[in-house]
């Protein structure tokens, strides 16, 4: 190999190399759904997702333990929701979490908000 060509390979490997640990420490990083949950929702959610909070009382937010309240929600309606946020009468209810939140780590809150509901006995 001709030494110009071989620096250039080392340069290759050297960037190569950042790129996949700059992606792993950023998975690393990335916080579990219960601790977005924590951070993001649960102020007005509730740590339950029944909305017993003040602000979710105010603002008569949907009690996602119960079945038939989270039941007229799709998916794909609580990620659009979490992501852009919800208006009311052209006024923001509730802010989107774009900016904040990988659309995995939305997935992630979906499923999350799926498992408060609890069944009827």
């Amino acid at each position: 190999m001709a030494p110009a060509h071989a620096g250039l390979m080392k340069n290759k490997l050297i960037a190569s190399l950042t790129v996949v640990l700059a992606l792993g420490a950023t998975s690393a990083l990335a916080a579990t759904a219960g601790e977005n949950w924590d951070t993001h929702c649960a102020k007005c959610h509730g740590p339950d997702g029944k909305a017993q909070t003040k602000l979710g009382t105010k603002l008569k937010l949907k009690d996602y333990s119960n079945p038939a309240s989270l039941a007229k929600f799709t998916d794909a309606d609580l990620a659009k929701a979490t992501a852009q946020g919800v208006k009311d009468n052209g006024k923001e209810k509730m802010k989107g979490f774009s900016d904040k939140l990988s659309p995995d780590e939305i997935t992630a809150l979906v499923k999350q908000i799926r498992g408060f509901a609890v069944p009827a006995k």
